[in-house]
């Protein structure tokens, strides 16, 4: 029996490992004010994005039919793809914050703007117009969102963590938006549901109104941010503007994760095409059947995005990310080969389930290897670049079916997408490696002066750590030595002493020889090891530099000088 009992505990055992990794992720995301305004201002503007999504789409059926649909959403699509790079430019000239409030606050001009020319009864011109500048706005509030992320969390943990949240409440607005939208034109109008989206971007920019980030950082040294804060000066504007692109190019990281990006936007503009066919051929449902579908895509990608924000502390990032891209692409080879009401509907679960794998580790992944310069026009151009191969697919897509029929073209497109997936899988657990969080950032962290910092400086600062080990009896410092190094006690223990006598005993993650450095003043005692000792030391200029920028870090160092002065 109590085998039994055993066995029963080890199956569950990973479930309940997940849902309290879940728990636990989710927890940290709403218990940090900041990402609590970010994630509820998020979720009420895609909710009634969605809505307002789907009622333009049925008043330019209503207006033009299919073709009026088609010719829009093309057109929208190529703007969005060109407007990105120099709307994303925006969130690195100027407060992110800012943007964000100008890109919802104008989004309800034109919206209402839009709903005025409905009751007014104008030419469908404008109101075209009106809709496709109200979709290039939002060029600007997503790297602006993505790139001030960094800014609000505590933790590259809590950084993956937040981007799950955000990925979730996407898959749940992309399930519960069209309906609403659907729902209230059926018991009111489209003006209600346009309205209704004015209203969500106004709560947006109220609670965006409420976040206090820290002040902008660079994962790179100062000198060289000034350097390239210099050259952008010089640079012409569409030059500045594709300086994304240009940093994407310089780094083999960058284009293994936007390749990947790339040909899984190419099977999302494809499911345009596909989803109504298999509706139609599959399912005989007809084109309606897209809304089944599309919910069970929903369904697959709100697990998912539990299971990614699962994973937030598995540090496999750009493993995820390949393994979702595989999700996306492979499964098609399913209903290719044997189409059926069940098999679309679990293909389509797992193309879901793969979206936030995707999705979340690519934001994440950009955050933590990009510079912060630069960050909101990197985001700029990977979202131009996914929306130009999104319209190639969806483009491709009726060309190949018309050649190779559709069970053909599934078979073609799962396997010139999952096939290289599958192939740079160790290039990006290779990443993964640089990704590690390096040894020591926990213990710097847990140092009041450096708590504060960001997560991207944290971690470099953690890099620049050298570790020392000691036998017991060895002098560390001596009175009256210059300072040249920050040391922080990793295992082992030390005896500061001043003029003879004893001041206190340190343990691990205690650290010493921040006076001399910060007062730029000789060394202010002894210390010796007590034991063999790890010690874990910080040059001079890492040290100072790290704190140079942060007005709390400085008042947490002149507290601890203070403390220790006095003792």
């Amino acid at each position: 029996m109590s085998v039994d009992t055993e066995e029963s505990g080890s199956h569950k055992g990973p479930v309940r490992t997940a849902i309290s990794d879940t728990r636990s992720s989710i927890a940290q995301v709403f218990q940090n004010r900041n990402l609590r305004r970010i994630q509820l201002a998020f979720a009420g503007s895609v909710i009634g994005d969605w809505a307002y999504s789907t009622a333009v789409i049925v008043w330019a059926y209503d207006v033009g039919g299919a073709k009026a649909v088609g010719i829009w959403s093309a057109v929208r699509l190529l703007m969005m793809a060109l407007f990105s790079p120099f709307a994303a430019g925006l969130a690195d000239k100027y407060s992110r914050k800012l943007i964000m409030i100008a890109a919802d606050l104008t989004r309800a001009l034109f919206i209402v703007a839009a709903t005025a020319c409905l009751v007014l009864d104008t030419p469908a011109a404008p109101i075209f117009v009106l809709a496709t500048i109200t979709g290039l706005l939002s060029s600007a509030f997503r790297p602006a969102q993505a790139a001030l992320l960094p800014s609000l969390v505590d933790s590259p943990e809590q950084l993956t963590a937040s981007n799950g949240a955000s990925s979730t409440i996407e898959s749940l607005g992309f399930f519960l938006g069209p309906a609403l939208g659907a729902l209230l034109i059926t018991v009111s109008n489209i003006e209600t549901v346009w309205l209704l989206n004015a209203g969500t971007f106004l709560w947006s920019a109220l609670l965006v109104s409420g976040v206090r980030p820290r002040p902008r950082e660079d994962a790179e040294n100062e000198e060289e941010d000034e350097d390239g804060a210099d050259q952008e000066k010089k640079r012409g504007v569409v030059a500045e503007a594709f300086a994304g692109f240009t940093t994407i190019g310089k780094s083999r990281d960058l284009l293994l994760v936007t390749f990947l990006m790339m040909v899984q936007t190419l099977v999302a503009g494809s499911t345009v095409v596909f989803a109504v066919l298999l509706a139609i051929e599959v399912l005989d449902t007809g084109p309606e059947g897209v809304g089944y579908i599309d919910s069970m895509f929903g369904v697959g990608a709100v697990v998912g995005g539990f299971v990614a924000i699962a994973r937030a502390s598995r540090n496999k990032l750009a493993t995820d990310l390949g393994w979702g891209v595989v999700l996306w692409s492979l499964p098609l080879l399913f209903v290719a080969w044997e189409p059926s009401f069940v098999v679309v509907f679990a293909t389509m679960f797992l193309l879901g389930f793969g979206n936030p794998l995707v999705d979340v580790n690519y934001y994440t992944i950009i955050q933590r290897i990009t510079p912060d310069r630069v960050l909101g026009r990197v985001f700029g151009a990977t979202e131009g670049l996914l929306i130009a191969t999104m319209a190639l697919g969806a483009a491709v897509m009726p060309l190949a079916v018309e050649e190779l029929e559709l069970s053909g073209a599934l078979t073609a497109l799962a396997l010139i997408v999952g096939v290289p997936a599958v192939l740079l899988l160790p290039a990006c657990r290779s990443l993964d490696g640089r990704l590690r969080p390096p040894e020591g950032l926990e213990l710097l962290r847990a140092i009041p002066m450096f708590s504060p910092l960001g997560p991207a400086k944290l971690e470099t600062l953690a890099r620049q750590l050298q570790r020392v080990t000691l036998p017991a009896g060895y002098g560390v410092l001596r009175e009256g030595e210059d300072s040249d190094r920050f040391y922080v006690i990793e295992s082992g223990g030390v005896e500061v002493t001043q003029g003879g006598a004893v001041l206190r005993h340190e343990g691990p993650g205690e650290y010493f020889g921040e006076i001399g450095l910060l007062r730029d003043v000789p060394r202010t005692a002894n210390v010796t090891t007590t034991t063999e000792t790890v010690l874990l030391a910080l040059s001079r200029a890492n040290f100072l530099g790290a704190l140079a920028g942060s007005d709390e870090s400085k008042v947490a160092a002149d507290d601890i000088i203070a403390r220790r002065l006095t003792a």
